[in-house]
């Protein structure tokens, strides 16, 4: 752990030092000024600070840290020669602690504090992990329907603003129901997670892509359009069709899906996502009802 200190007597520093745990890096801080970049990489968690000749007061930096709202408080631990009762610490400081100082007595409030920043790291993290898995799709690692929605609904606003053509892809797999049948839901699974890391190999890393429903892939080409959507498309496909799925006992399985392409040259104020979606799906629809493993292009 980083622990920043702003103390400039040497003997009270060393104090410090020799309180603090041998794992943490202790960075020592001439002003609160130096204490920003800290604050803003999110490497800032612990900070000791002198309350009496530190420029925290003049420089209201406690509750400019506070208004900052980072994703991890920084915890803030002031040391000072006046009574708990004179309230001279300001409300935003974690703790304070009065001087002089016993070396244990500044150990156990040390100690405290690195608990409560390690908790406080904790739930960031797994409240991290829950919005992950709440937007994302756990088997094959694309935006679950909600988040794409909400994000192509952004992508379609700058697309608006900018002027800028867009093609929105709908790609379902060919047979996949008689493959669940005939092999299983682990087989249909293996297969899911297969054909979205083809797609993921084989589109642009910005691309905004999701699970739709069940075996329906659905991507979103902000500045595309026409031929260009269809060469995406069809890299993909020949991505698709190359892949290999291993199946105990039998031969492996050659999977192949179909592809429809709704693409808009000028996105008006009534362009809305949902209709472009429902173009796409259409759109591969015709190229299921042609004998898959095809593209349909639609403009709209």
């Amino acid at each position: 752990m980083k622990i920043l200190v702003i103390e400039n007597d040497p003997k009270e520093f060393a104090l410090i030092q020799q309180a603090l745990s041998r794992k943490s890096v202790v960075i020592q801080l001439a002003s609160s000024e130096q204490v920003w970049p800290y604050v803003h990489s999110g490497e800032a968690r612990f900070l000791i600070a002198n309350w009496d000749t530190s420029d925290l007061r003049g420089t209201q930096f406690i509750p400019r840290v506070r208004a900052a709202k980072t994703s991890i408080p920084l915890y803030i631990l002031l040391t000072t020669s006046k009574n708990a009762e004179d309230d001279l610490a300001p409300s935003g400081a974690d703790d304070t602690i009065q001087r002089p100082f016993k070396n244990q007595d500044l150990k156990n409030r040390i100690g405290m504090a690195e608990r409560i920043v390690s908790l406080a790291s904790n739930l960031a993290m797994a409240r991290d992990q829950l919005e992950h898995q709440a937007a994302f799709d756990a088997l094959t690692g694309f935006m679950n329907r909600a988040a794409f929605f909400r994000q192509s609904t952004g992508e379609l606003e700058r697309a608006r603003r900018s002027s800028l053509p867009l093609s929105l892809i709908s790609l379902d797999i060919d047979n996949f129901k008689l493959i669940n049948d005939t092999f299983g839901v682990d087989i249909g699974d293996e297969v899911l997670r297969v054909v979205a890391q083809a797609i993921r190999e084989k589109s642009r890393p910005y691309d905004c892509i999701g699970r739709w429903t069940g075996d329906e892939f659905v991507i979103l080409l902000s500045g595309v359009i026409g031929a260009d959507a269809e060469k995406v498309t069809e890299r993909i496909i020949a991505g698709v069709r190359g892949t290999r799925i291993e199946v105990k006992g039998e031969a492996p399985l050659n999977v192949k899906i179909s592809a429809g392409i709704a693409s808009a040259a000028r996105i008006s104020t009534s362009t809305e996502v949902e209709p472009l979606i429902q173009q796409a799906r259409q759109a591969m629809s015709r190229a299921k009802e042609a004998g898959g493993n095809q593209i349909f292009l639609m403009f709209v």
